[in-house]
C-alpha cells in the first residue's frame, strides 16, 4: 500500500488521543509475528478508516475473514480499557460473531452490563475517518461510564 494511498497522514491530530494509543496497543497485541513493530501508527490504524470508494469496492454480502474480526476484536477491547482506566473497575468484552458476519458486542463490568451492540455485515467493519472511530469510541465510553455511574453496586459486584 503507498503512502499515497493512506486515508490517514502521520500528523492527523486523531493519533494523538488516548483512543488511538489504545487501539494501537490493542493491534500490537494481537501482532503475534510482531509485523506492526515497524510500522507507523497511521498505517496501523488505517485498515479501520474506510472512505466511501473502499466501501464500494467491497461486496454488500460477504463473509468476513479473520482480520477483519480481530479488528472488530481490537476496537472493543480498547474500549474495554478505557473503562477501566476510567473507573477503575475490571471491564471484560465479549464478541460474538458468525462466520457470516452477524453477531454482538457485551462489554460487562461486574455484573454490570455496560454495552450491548448488535454487529451487522462486520466484513464491512469501519469509519469513515480516524475522527468518526474515535466519537463512535467516546460515545460508547460515556454511555458505558454513566451506566457505572448509576449502578455502582452492580459494578462492583
Amino acid at each position: 500500500m503507498s503512502e499515497a494511498a493512506l486515508a490517514i497522514t502521520d500528523d492527523d491530530p486523531g493519533l494523538e488521543t488516548d483512543f488511538a494509543r489504545e487501539m494501537v496497543r490493542q493491534m500490537r497485541a494481537i501482532d503475534t509475528y510482531g509485523t506492526y513493530d515497524e510500522w507507523p501508527v497511521s498505517r496501523i490504524l488505517e485498515p479501520f478508516v474506510l472512505t466511501k470508494e473502499k466501501k464500494k469496492e467491497i461486496p454488500v454480502v460477504g463473509d468476513p475473514d479473520e482480520i477483519t474480526m480481530s479488528r472488530v476484536k481490537a476496537f472493543y477491547n480498547a474500549i474495554s480499557a478505557l473503562i477501566e482506566k476510567e473507573c477503575g473497575l475490571m471491564a471484560v468484552p465479549m464478541i460474538n460473531l458468525t462466520h457470516e458476519g452477524f453477531g454482538r458486542a457485551i462489554i460487562t463490568v461486574g455484573r454490570l452490563v455496560v454495552l450491548d451492540r448488535t454487529l451487522r455485515d462486520v466484513h464491512r467493519f469501519g469509519f469513515p475517518t480516524l475522527t468518526r472511530m474515535k466519537d463512535e469510541a467516546d460515545k460508547l465510553l460515556s454511555v458505558a461510564l454513566e451506566q457505572i455511574g448509576q449502578h455502582p453496586e452492580v459494578a462492583n459486584a
